[in-house]
């Protein structure tokens, strides 16, 4: 993993990362050329801008119980900033934050 600001990762297979504080963790999307989905990138590590939206679902500890559906975590990314969509089932649904720092950073 490689640090290409304080906001952004990038990792194997054209994949890049960021923090997610609604989940509480990474989430990674491609871009650029390869397999799988790939989303457009704005190229500013600084205050990037993914398109089209992000959607994740996962097992998490805001996931439903009792075999129903998993966590869901829905955002646009733009210009540095996640606007996270009213489906999702974390505690930020509705708020846009700024794209936070990396820890290590």
């Amino acid at each position: 993993m490689a640090a290409l600001s304080k906001k952004l990762r990038g990792v194997e297979g054209g994949r890049l990362m960021f923090w997610c504080p609604g989940c509480d963790g990474a989430h990674q999307i491609g871009v650029g050329d390869g397999p799988g989905p790939r989303w457009g990138y704005n190229g500013n590590p600084d205050a990037p801008t993914f398109t089209p939206s992000v959607l994740v679902t996962y097992d998490g500890p805001d996931a439903s119980k009792d075999g129903a559906p998993p966590a869901i975590c829905h955002s646009f990314v733009t210009d540095g900033r996640i606007q996270f969509l009213s489906d999702c089932t974390h505690a930020l649904a509705g708020q846009t934050v700024d794209v936070p720092d990396w820890e290590d950073a």
